[in-house]
Protein backbone atom coordinates (compact mmCIF):
# COMPACT_ATOMS: atom_id res chain seq x y z
CA UNK A 1 0.00 0.00 0.00
CA UNK A 2 1.40 3.60 -0.46
CA UNK A 3 -0.42 6.44 0.71
CA UNK A 4 -0.33 8.33 -2.79
CA UNK A 5 -2.31 8.21 -5.39
CA UNK A 6 -0.91 8.78 -8.43
CA UNK A 7 -1.62 12.66 -9.02
CA UNK A 8 -4.14 15.01 -6.98
CA UNK A 9 -2.17 17.58 -5.23
CA UNK A 10 -1.54 15.65 -2.25
CA UNK A 11 1.42 16.91 0.13
CA UNK A 12 2.56 14.23 1.75
CA UNK A 13 4.51 14.83 4.75
CA UNK A 14 7.01 12.35 6.37
CA UNK A 15 7.47 12.49 10.16
CA UNK A 16 10.15 10.61 11.59
CA UNK A 17 13.90 10.73 13.56
CA UNK A 18 16.87 10.14 11.51
CA UNK A 19 17.08 6.62 10.28
CA UNK A 20 13.68 6.09 10.77
CA UNK A 21 13.42 5.13 6.71
CA UNK A 22 11.51 8.54 5.72
CA UNK A 23 14.28 8.93 2.69
CA UNK A 24 14.02 5.32 1.56
CA UNK A 25 10.25 5.55 1.84
CA UNK A 26 10.44 8.72 -0.24
CA UNK A 27 12.43 6.62 -3.15
CA UNK A 28 9.34 5.01 -3.68
CA UNK A 29 7.90 7.91 -5.71
CA UNK A 30 9.38 9.99 -8.81
CA UNK A 31 12.37 12.12 -7.64
CA UNK A 32 10.73 15.30 -9.27
CA UNK A 33 8.25 14.38 -6.13
CA UNK A 34 10.17 14.31 -3.62
CA UNK A 35 11.86 17.65 -1.59
CA UNK A 36 14.46 17.29 0.82
CA UNK A 37 15.92 19.65 3.79
CA UNK A 38 19.41 16.95 4.01
CA UNK A 39 19.77 17.50 -0.01
CA UNK A 40 19.22 20.93 0.30
CA UNK A 41 21.98 20.82 3.25
CA UNK A 42 24.23 19.01 0.97
CA UNK A 43 24.22 21.63 -1.80
CA UNK A 44 25.04 24.15 0.25
CA UNK A 45 27.60 23.35 2.65
CA UNK A 46 28.45 19.74 0.73
CA UNK A 47 26.75 17.96 4.15
CA UNK A 48 23.41 17.21 4.51
CA UNK A 49 23.47 17.40 8.77
CA UNK A 50 25.21 20.44 8.50
CA UNK A 51 22.18 22.33 10.31
CA UNK A 52 23.73 26.11 9.42
CA UNK A 53 22.61 25.22 6.13
CA UNK A 54 18.98 24.73 7.35
CA UNK A 55 17.28 28.49 6.97
CA UNK A 56 18.39 28.46 3.16
CA UNK A 57 17.09 24.86 2.84
CA UNK A 58 13.87 25.83 4.00
CA UNK A 59 13.76 28.78 1.62
CA UNK A 60 14.46 26.03 -1.29
CA UNK A 61 11.96 23.59 0.07
CA UNK A 62 9.37 26.13 0.09
CA UNK A 63 10.18 27.63 -2.97
CA UNK A 64 9.53 24.18 -4.53
CA UNK A 65 6.35 23.23 -2.55
CA UNK A 66 5.02 26.29 -3.67
CA UNK A 67 5.13 25.69 -7.21
CA UNK A 68 3.97 22.17 -6.77
CA UNK A 69 0.89 22.65 -5.01
CA UNK A 70 0.13 25.38 -6.99
CA UNK A 71 0.10 23.43 -9.86
CA UNK A 72 -1.55 20.10 -8.24
CA UNK A 73 1.36 18.26 -8.27
CA UNK A 74 1.60 15.29 -5.48
CA UNK A 75 4.96 16.38 -3.64
CA UNK A 76 6.70 13.88 -0.84
CA UNK A 77 8.28 16.49 2.17
CA UNK A 78 11.66 13.94 3.42
CA UNK A 79 12.29 15.51 6.17
CA UNK A 80 12.13 15.10 10.30
CA UNK A 81 9.15 16.90 10.72
CA UNK A 82 8.47 16.38 13.94
CA UNK A 83 8.69 19.84 15.27
CA UNK A 84 4.69 21.28 15.82
CA UNK A 85 5.46 24.80 14.29
CA UNK A 86 7.34 22.93 11.37
CA UNK A 87 4.42 20.49 10.50
CA UNK A 88 2.07 23.25 11.45
CA UNK A 89 3.64 25.35 8.59
CA UNK A 90 3.42 22.76 6.47
CA UNK A 91 -0.17 22.25 6.76
CA UNK A 92 -0.86 25.69 6.57
CA UNK A 93 0.85 25.79 3.15
CA UNK A 94 -1.39 23.24 2.10
CA UNK A 95 -4.41 24.86 2.89
CA UNK A 96 -3.51 28.12 1.04
CA UNK A 97 -3.38 25.83 -2.09
CA UNK A 98 -6.26 24.22 -1.35
CA UNK A 99 -4.42 20.66 -1.50
CA UNK A 100 -4.99 17.76 0.54
CA UNK A 101 -2.28 17.25 3.39
CA UNK A 102 -1.52 13.54 4.84
CA UNK A 103 1.04 12.35 7.13
CA UNK A 104 3.38 9.29 7.18
CA UNK A 105 4.60 8.70 11.11
CA UNK A 106 7.47 6.66 11.30
CA UNK A 107 6.84 4.59 14.26
CA UNK A 108 10.20 3.32 14.83
CA UNK A 109 11.56 2.24 18.04
CA UNK A 110 14.39 3.62 19.64
CA UNK A 111 16.99 0.94 19.96
CA UNK A 112 16.42 0.38 15.84
CA UNK A 113 16.78 3.79 15.22
CA UNK A 114 20.02 4.06 17.17
CA UNK A 115 21.27 0.68 15.10
CA UNK A 116 20.55 1.62 12.11
CA UNK A 117 22.17 5.29 12.52
CA UNK A 118 25.38 4.18 14.11
CA UNK A 119 25.04 1.68 10.35
CA UNK A 120 24.80 4.38 8.23
CA UNK A 121 27.55 4.79 5.25
CA UNK A 122 27.48 8.98 5.56
CA UNK A 123 28.15 9.88 9.05
CA UNK A 124 25.76 9.25 11.89
CA UNK A 125 23.39 11.62 13.46
CA UNK A 126 24.24 12.83 16.89
CA UNK A 127 22.56 9.87 18.75
CA UNK A 128 21.48 12.37 21.34
CA UNK A 129 19.40 14.08 18.09
CA UNK A 130 17.88 11.36 17.68
CA UNK A 131 16.52 10.48 20.94
CA UNK A 132 14.87 13.56 21.15
CA UNK A 133 13.53 13.83 17.57
CA UNK A 134 12.33 10.51 18.84
CA UNK A 135 10.72 11.53 22.16
CA UNK A 136 8.64 14.78 19.93
CA UNK A 137 6.97 12.20 17.61
CA UNK A 138 3.55 13.03 17.84
CA UNK A 139 0.25 10.43 18.28
CA UNK A 140 -1.73 9.73 14.92
CA UNK A 141 -4.63 11.56 17.15
CA UNK A 142 -2.39 14.61 17.60
CA UNK A 143 -1.30 14.81 13.47
CA UNK A 144 -5.05 14.59 13.08
CA UNK A 145 -5.94 17.28 15.04
CA UNK A 146 -3.14 19.49 13.72
CA UNK A 147 -5.05 19.28 10.16
CA UNK A 148 -3.70 16.31 8.20
CA UNK A 149 -6.35 14.70 6.32
CA UNK A 150 -5.23 11.22 6.86
CA UNK A 151 -2.30 9.52 9.35
CA UNK A 152 -0.28 6.37 7.69
CA UNK A 153 1.50 4.32 10.37
CA UNK A 154 4.95 2.87 8.64
CA UNK A 155 4.58 -0.11 10.86
CA UNK A 156 1.24 -0.46 9.09
CA UNK A 157 2.69 0.13 5.71
CA UNK A 158 5.32 -2.83 5.80
CA UNK A 159 8.08 -0.20 6.60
Amino acid sequence: MTPLPRSDGTLCVLIGPPGSGKSTFARRYPDSWRVSLDLYRRLATDSEIDQSATPVAVEIQNILLDARLARGLNTVVDSTNVHPHVRAGLVARAGSWRRPVIAVLFDVPLDTLEARNEARDRRAVPVDLVREHHRLLPTPGRLRDEGFAAVHLASELGL
